[in-house]
């Protein structure tokens, strides 16, 4: 099932699950101001994951999990943080939680992050550390894996 292995398809798997939740009644009732600011994550979801698509096209390496990179990306949303294309689906599915009004889906946030920590991030800094030893611990020592 290594095919379905990716990061998007985790990411559509917890927001249908956070959609299900609310479906299933664990909704609360937020105001429009926390209903725009889900929307704000998205945007900013969308965004990270944009510049970072960009950034690894320009330095023509994989984006693609499970592949190794031909280089290491430090420069631009990489100087902010370590995975920016992971945070943006992290903001993506907080937004998406408070759309929708569920709590359940913020306390999947967590949850999504781990699985993305243990599925994909372990084995990309394992690529990066033995490829470019020296860069990559100089960029992990200033950058955070998050924010």
């Amino acid at each position: 099932m290594k095919y379905l292995d990716y990061p998007p398809i985790w990411l559509l798997a917890f927001m249908v699950l956070t959609w299900g939740l609310a479906e299933l009644g664990l909704v609360i009732l937020l105001s429009f101001w926390l209903r725009f600011l889900g929307g704000v994550l998205i945007a900013l979801g969308v965004m990270l994951m944009g510049l970072a698509v960009f950034a690894m096209r320009r330095h023509h390496t994989t984006v693609v999990p499970h592949r190794i990179p031909s280089d290491i990306v430090t420069d631009g949303v990489y100087r902010l943080t370590r995975n920016p294309i992971y945070l943006g689906d992290a903001f993506t599915l907080a937004g998406f939680a408070l759309l929708f009004g569920s709590p359940a889906g913020v306390f999947l946030i967590p949850v999504f992050m781990t699985v993305i920590q243990r599925r994909f991030i372990a084995e990309e800094e394992t690529w990066l550390r033995t490829k470019f030893s020296e860069e990559f611990q100089t960029w992990a020592q200033k950058t955070r894996r998050w924010l």
